[in-house]
Parts: C-alpha cells; structure tokens; sequence
C-alpha cells in the first residue's frame, strides 16, 4: 500500500474554506409574459432582432428555456408578442376624438415616435394583419376615429384611408432607419458621406447627363427627417380630402374605372 502522499502547495493552498463566497444573486422573480416581453424587447433595442432568441432572452431573465417555451415556443411567437408591446405604446387611451385629419396626423406621429424607440420595430410590418391585443385595439380606435365623419360613412374608405397613411408612414421610418444603418456601419452621418462623395458626383454632372440632378444638388432645400415626415404627411392628409370631395361629387374613382374597363 502506497503512502498517501503530501498536498502540493498549490492544492494546499486551494481550501475550499480559502474560496470567497459567491455573491448573493436576487431570486428571480415570478415569471409571465409581461416580463418576457421586456426582456426581448430590450434586447432588441439594444442588439437588433438577430440579437433576440428564446435562449437568450431566458438567460437574461436568469431562467432556463424550457421555461420560456411554456409561453411561446418560437421566435415567431416572441416576435408577435414584441410586435404588440410597440402597438400598446402606439394605441390612443382614451380614443381620439378630434377632427379626422388631426386624428391621422396622430396616428402617424405616433407610430414613427414608438418606431423610433424601437427601430427593429419597422421590419415587422407591412406583412399580414396583427392579431394581438394592443394591435387590435390601436385598429379600433383608429377606424372609431373616423367613425361617423362625413365622407367615412363607408368602412371600406375608413380603411383605406389607414392603409394609405400606414404605408406612408412605415415607407418614411425604413428610409430613416436605413439612413441610421449606412451611419453605423459606414462610420459616416449623412454630411461626411454627401462630402465623400461629392468629387465624384461633381464629375458626373460637369458631363451635362444629368440636368434635373444637377437641378437637385443647386436648388433643392434638404429639410431636416422631422421637417420631411410632416410635409410628407400634410400631402397625405390633403390628398386623402381631396379624394372624399371628388367622392361626394360623384366623380369616378380611377381605380374602380380601369376595374370596370377591364371586364
């Protein structure tokens, strides 16, 4: 039998009583969907949507995922949940009650002011119809909004009005959030870029190819993305009422005439 042989000074050294004790960690608390969906959503405020999965947003909570799958078991699933989180901040409580212009004025500027917040947010619409809670509820107050106005007494022009002001809005929030990618990935804002770039463009025009550029970069006003989106959106507004007067005329919408030609 072989004698037990002394400790080296190392693992003399390495006494489980010489360890300091680890720091005490708060519990976690009760898990619900509300906390999940914070913890996704601040993730991808700060990562982007490929820094959110089911795996990490359970390590920030301190749990394991089979936990989180108790309440979603895809991405997908979380996704929708973030998605209608954005819509609860967007929805109007109580519901708008203002002429319907100043009613789709705030319907945009709100939906920008939470894309803005999130801007992971803009990559998750345009696509199907939400079905969540606060996504239903911001469409219902919406549509109530114009509900009972001259002109809206069709529910078929209520939504197409939404769906106009919508698409002008989620266009104006990507071409943002676009302008805000080229920045981080370039290192570049929008002036050292213009500045970069300038010697070339400047050749470009001197050939005499491109006239209405060259009308561009000498005449037009650049307007700040806040000046841009309220003009923009004025022309919607407008456009919108001179489409309801044209209406009342009785004057043929186009779309319905090429419908009608083409039967």
């Amino acid at each position: 039998m072989r004698p037990r042989q002394k400790p080296t000074v190392t693992e003399a050294r390495d006494l489980v009583w010489d360890r300091p004790v680890p720091a005490k960690r708060p519990a976690p608390g009760p898990l619900t969907r509300e906390r999940i969906v914070r913890a996704a959503v601040a993730l991808a405020d700060k990562r982007g949507l490929e820094g959110v999965s089911l795996r990490k947003v359970a390590a920030k909570l301190n749990v394991g995922p089979m936990r989180i799958y108790g309440y979603t078991s895809t991405k997908e699933g979380l996704l929708e949940l973030m998605v209608d989180a954005v819509y609860g901040e967007i929805a109007e409580t109580p519901p708008i009650r203002v002429d319907w212009r100043d009613a789709l004025r705030s319907i945009a500027r709100r939906t920008r002011k939470a894309a803005k917040r999130h801007t992971w947010f803009v990559d998750l619409l345009g696509g199907r119809a939400h079905l969540g809670p606060n996504a239903l509820a911001h469409l219902e107050g919406s549509l109530a909004a114009l509900a009972g106005t001259r002109g809206f007494e069709d529910i078929d022009t209520a939504l197409q009005a939404l769906r106009i002001v919508n698409a002008y809005v989620v266009g104006a929030i990507r071409g943002e959030a676009s302008e805000l990618q080229a920045e981080l990935q370039t290192g570049m804002n929008e002036s050292a870029w213009q500045e970069a770039t300038w010697p070339y463009l400047e050749r470009v025009i001197a050939t005499g190819r491109f006239p209405m550029i060259a009308k561009v970069v000498k005449e037009a006003h650049h307007p700040s993305p806040d000046a841009a989106f309220e003009t923009g959106l004025e022309w919607v507004v407008r456009g919108i009422a001179a489409a309801l007067v044209n209406h009342e005329r009785g004057e043929p919408q186009e779309a319905k005439s090429r419908s009608s030609a083409s039967k």
